[in-house]
């Protein structure tokens, strides 16, 4: 997220009912039967978008019946019999089969437009947790998993991670624990599932806002004012980036941007504080049950680095490295905002501010301007073009399909040189009251070989809250945020592109260090001139693509500030680290403390 990850990160942000295995063979023709709208069929893609309330709960049910049905069966193979027929591949093929069927009772929640399905899901999404977790602690079924990992049969090197994966998923939510200890696991992790529900659902409340004067709002573009609704005089600012972000970058009233900044950082409010803290210390309880020193040793025990040891030295070495830059780059901005306001003491709130107005010094670049060639439809059709173009590929719109809202698209993708169907995606991307408040990718299925030889093709959501039309006008993009939609759009071919043979390592569930890189490498084409031609054309005549110069502005922008940009990163990551590596950690005094270490002095 895209929310990076983020939930920014991303990583599909559906949940930890996403990443385990659930029933085999579930019957959902019945569902599907009893449903009074038509739905066209999509070969190759098994689950429904568009749930009811009561139909999500009814699969919810069926889902778990069925994966206690496939464990029970697993758990019965004598250990003396164990082979991969039939230990390990009911488990590959029942993640293969239900998993489409998890995330069709996810999604709702983060794009419904009734309240009453979004309720459902995330119930949904709390029964299945805990269903997957009570599975992943089952000792019976460990036991024939290592029972089969000692006979030592041979099998190919996907099987063989594919086994190691579940030995290491089994160990650590406890499978080895005794029982009075997976009994106290269990109500910590639920507790722990609980609080992160309530945190997102905080954070992305779109409801909150804020009325402010127009002279409060001076220096923002007039199309900028157009689009806030207007309220006894005032306008309405939601706190969202689409609001936020701009404000930062180009108000010149600095009560106004810290007032916005305040609020903007403050959402969930001492409720959210009050939640991270608990979080922390139930974290700690959590990793201390299963073996490790602290939490953040479990959490880094899968990635690269194995221990917070290395991460901390990575980051103050980084932190070192960067300190002479960003001391640089800060004094220039604190010269900036003197010369403007008479005032030296320099905020978070005044980052985006003085960097867009040194970038207006140093970067022969209007970004208002700029943004004027970026209309959402071009923006979308020429991001279309270019992935086709670069990995030969084909997208076709599928009409009169059922779809959550009318705003959905739905594409599917073709291999332009072979014209084998590699998969679907949806484009939902425009804002509407309820829905997800951040740009990230969903994945519906993953792509696999099925144990009766046939294949299920990935399906991915692209999810945004791209401003709609006005008044028949088009609505025009930031440029960052076409950046971030392109890169959004990258995890979807690259899910598309996937060709595991277990769902397990489909698109987007493959290792988390490599996650994000193919998106950041891709994000580049941004800035070359053959794809910002294609997805940019001024808004009254898309003729008129941006023009080289402005290209080569923007590649100059995006490199101005790296240093400051980097220990922001560090400062949050720090943070993360330490909080995460104690039983109760003072967050405030953390924050106090680290400022001098990262040497992040635009922090008051």
């Amino acid at each position: 997220m895209s929310p990076r990850r983020k939930e920014k990160r991303v990583v599909a942000l559906a949940g930890a009912a996403a990443l385990v295995a659930v029933g085999l063979n579930l019957a959902f023709s019945a569902v599907a039967a009893r449903r009074r709208r038509k739905r066209q069929e999509l070969p190759g893609f098994t689950a429904q978008v568009n749930l009811s309330a009561t139909e999500i709960n009814r699969l919810a049910d069926r889902i778990i019946a069925k994966s206690k049905e496939t464990y029970d069966a697993v758990a019965a193979v004598p250990l003396d019999k164990v082979s991969f027929a039939n230990a390990i591949a009911p488990l590959t093929e029942l993640d293969a089969q239900q998993f489409p069927l998890v995330q069709a009772c996810l999604l709702p929640r983060m794009v419904s437009p009734s309240a009453d399905v979004c309720r459902a899901s995330a119930e949904a999404e709390k029964r299945l947790d805990s269903h997957f977790l009570l599975c992943r602690q089952r000792e019976d079924v460990y036991r024939v998993v290592k029972a089969f990992t000692e006979r030592g049969e041979r099998i190919g090197p996907e099987a063989t991670r594919f086994v190691q994966c579940l030995v290491r998923e089994f160990e650590r939510n406890g499978a080895k624990l005794t029982q009075t200890k997976r009994k106290e696991m269990e109500k910590l992790r639920s507790h722990i599932d609980d609080l992160n529900l309530k945190y997102i659902q905080n954070v992305s409340d779109l409801t909150k806002f804020l009325l402010l004067s127009e002279e409060e709002l001076a220096g923002m573009p007039l199309e900028f004012l157009k689009d806030l609704e207007e309220t006894d005089g005032k306008r309405k600012v939601l706190l969202t980036s689409y609001h936020v972000t701009p404000i930062l970058e180009h108000c010149k009233v600095g009560s106004t941007r810290k007032l916005i900044a305040v609020a903007y950082g403050q959402k969930g409010g001492k409720q959210n504080v009050a939640i991270l803290e608990k979080l922390v210390q139930i974290r700690h309880r959590l990793a201390r049950l299963l073996g490790y020193s602290n939490y953040s040793d479990f959490a880094i025990e899968p990635r690269m680095p194995m221990t917070s040891r290395k991460v901390l030295e990575f980051l103050e070495e980084m932190s070192e490295q960067l300190s002479d830059l960003a001391n640089r780059e800060l004094g220039l901005l604190k010269d900036l905002k003197m010369k403007e306001e008479g005032d030296a003491q320099f905020g978070m709130e005044d980052l985006l501010y003085y960097m867009k107005r040194a970038e207006q010094h140093k970067v022969d670049l209007d970004i208002g301007e700029i943004k004027r060639y970026f209309p959402v439809q071009l923006v979308i059709s020429g991001m279309l073009k270019m992935f086709q173009d670069l990995f030969a590929l084909r997208f076709e719109e599928i009409k009169d399909v059922e779809v959550w809202h009318d705003t959905v698209r739905l594409f599917s993708v073709w291999d332009a040189s072979s014209s084998d169907h590699m998969g679907y995606f949806f484009l939902d991307i425009f804002s509407r009251e309820g829905k997800y408040g951040h740009t990230c990718v969903v994945a519906l299925q993953n792509g696999c070989l099925c144990s009766n030889g046939t294949h299920k093709v990935p399906v991915a959501v692209l999810l945004s809250q791209c401003p709609k039309e006005f008044d028949g006008n088009s609505a025009l993009l930031r440029f960052p945020e076409v950046v971030r939609i392109f890169h959004e759009f990258s995890h979807v071919v690259h899910h598309i592109s996937n060709r595991a043979t277990f769902s397990r390592f489909s698109g987007l569930r493959l290792e988390g260090d490599f996650a994000e890189i193919p998106s950041l490498l891709l994000e580049n084409w941004c800035y070359e001139s053959v794809s910002l031609k294609m997805m940019s054309g001024f808004h009254q005549d898309i003729t008129k693509s941006v023009t080289s110069e402005a290209y080569q502005s923007l590649k100059r922008r995006r490199d101005m500030f790296a240093g400051l940009k980097l220990k922001q990163e560090i400062l949050l990551c720090l943070v993360d680290q330490i909080i995460h590596t104690s039983e109760d950690v003072d967050i405030n005094d953390l924050i106090k403390d680290l400022h001098p270490k990262v040497e992040c002095s635009f922090f008051r």
